[in-house]
């Protein structure tokens, strides 16, 4: 799995979840999601959840910041990482 293929998997997870399905055009990979308002602290655990089924990783306590888990770029680059590691 290629990081443009995860990036994009984990973009139609946020915008189905979090937007209802309204593709926001200018929800740049780099946008705090929690700063935006999209996701919540309960949110940042629907992530997990949907990143350690989908991807089938393990996600420890200690790893779920805002250095992970804060942007889709961050979430990608943390997920390329897990599966590359």
């Amino acid at each position: 799995m290629n990081v443009s293929s995860i990036g994009e998997d984990i973009r139609k997870f946020i915008v189905t979840t979090f937007l209802y399905g309204q593709d926001q055009q200018n929800l740049e990979g780099a946008v705090s999601l929690v700063r935006k308002g999209i996701v919540d602290s309960s949110g940042v655990l629907e992530i997990v959840s949907f990143l350690t089924q989908h991807f089938n990783i393990s996600i420890e306590d200690d790893e779920i910041t805002p250095e992970h888990l804060d942007t889709i770029d961050r979430i990608t680059s943390f997920v390329t990482s897990k599966l590359h590691g």
